[in-house]
């Protein structure tokens, strides 16, 4: 190997290292101001889970300041937010099928359209921060009000509450509350016949 191809080769496998190495710090720096988090629920054998970053308000102005209204959000800091469920479910009276799916919102002043996409993303916005979401790939789309919190949330949240045969999906920060009721999709029931 001549001695210029060599030269190249350092050359390049040092930017591919310093690359790498950015990217790390930049990853770890983010999580430090927006943590991850994992909340699951179960019961009988239905799993939901979502996987997200929490930021936190620190004095600004969140929705229509910080989070833009009328604009889609990643629902969260850093990688987009994903959202897992083992079977089919009703989501706000409409089937979504069981499997692994990003989650994006789009906040308005007195409603939210909640979005689950089938399509994973490598981060949750592009270089001109813009959300990576394609809007082609979006499986259901639903729009749902805003209540007001008596008490400002200092982190964004999203948890699962259950009420009476639903589970709220619940995204919340500020003083923003947004809930979304899924229910267990249930099994078609066999079909009689009657003889004449």
């Amino acid at each position: 190997m001549n001695k210029s191809l060599k030269t190249g080769l350092k050359i390049v496998g040092a930017i591919l290292f310093l690359g790498i190495g950015l990217i790390l710090i930049l990853r770890y720096t983010t999580k430090a101001h927006s943590p991850e988090d994992t909340v699951t629920y179960q019961k009988n054998d239905l799993e939901l889970k979502v996987f997200y970053n929490r930021p936190y308000k620190k004095e600004r102005k969140i929705f229509g300041g910080l989070v833009p209204y009328n604009e889609v959000w990643r629902t969260g800091a850093n990688e987009a937010t994903t959202f897992n469920t083992n079977q089919d479910i009703l989501v706000d009276g409409s089937l979504l099928k069981a499997g692994k799916y990003t989650l994006w919102t789009i906040p308005m002043k007195d409603s939210w359209k909640v979005i689950f996409n089938s399509k994973m993303y490598p981060w949750g916005i592009n270089l001109d921060k813009e959300a990576y979401r394609n809007p082609k790939f979006d499986e259901l789309v639903l729009e749902r009000p805003v209540k007001e919190l008596p008490t400002n949330l200092e982190q964004f949240t999203i948890l699962f509450e259950e009420s009476g045969d639903f589970v709220n999906l619940v995204f919340a920060w500020d003083n923003t509350s947004v809930s979304v009721p899924i229910k267990q999709e249930e099994a078609p029931t066999g079909t009689s016949s009657v003889n004449n």
